[in-house]
């Protein structure tokens, strides 16, 4: 008897728990976009000038590789599929500006912290990645989204909009994307929310 009370205590303590989650989708929005993560050399104004010109010549090469690319899977496909060019390019974007540091490009989950693009903030948490490795990679990170395409910052906000949407966001979810840094939490009972369908 002591046993059953016990669970039945676990049980209720989990269901209340369960209704302070994020209740707008942030796991849909982590599992709707691909990022790219570039990291410098280190912070040195040289090694970080070299990381923004490796961002616009990836950014722009993926943007023609995945330009016929309708959803994130197809997109991530194709991205890891030409993982070898998009290294060539970052590399001789290096060898252009008179720098020989190795680079890699990896295609992968990573955990991001809150990040802010003008005005849409993506909530933390573990996203789909390109991840470019410049030299030591011991500098300040560059973040942007490749899918839905927002790297080349010549979008509106309405275009950003459309293009959220079109990659499978409901409006509610791109609202959580531009209304705030901080996710919102309401009180639900799933109980009742069970109960009353």
């Amino acid at each position: 008897m002591k046993k059953i009370a016990i669970l039945c205590a676990v049980a209720l303590v989990s269901l209340f728990l369960l209704s302070f989650l994020p209740v707008h989708g942030e796991a849909e929005i982590y599992d709707s976009v691909l990022r790219l993560h570039v990291v410098a050399n280190s912070d040195s104004e040289l090694d970080q000038s070299l990381k923004l010109k490796v961002r616009d010549s990836v950014a722009l090469l993926v943007a023609e590789l995945t330009a016929d690319c309708e959803d994130l899977d197809s997109t991530c496909a194709r991205v890891a599929e030409s993982l070898d060019r998009i290294e060539q390019v970052a590399r001789q974007t290096l060898n252009e500006n008179g720098c020989s540091l190795p680079v890699t490009a990896e295609l992968g989950l990573e955990k991001y912290p809150t990040k802010s693009y003008e005005s849409i903030c993506f909530p933390a948490g573990e996203y789909r990645s390109l991840q470019i490795k410049i030299g030591k990679a011991e500098g300040r990170n560059w973040w942007c989204v490749l899918f839905p395409d927002l790297c080349l910052g010549a979008a509106s906000s309405r275009d950003a909009e459309d293009a959220f949407i079109a990659a499978g966001l409901t409006p509610e979810q791109y609202r959580v994307v531009t209304r705030t840094e901080e996710p919102r939490y309401r009180l639900r009972f799933k109980i009742l929310e069970a109960f009353g369908g």
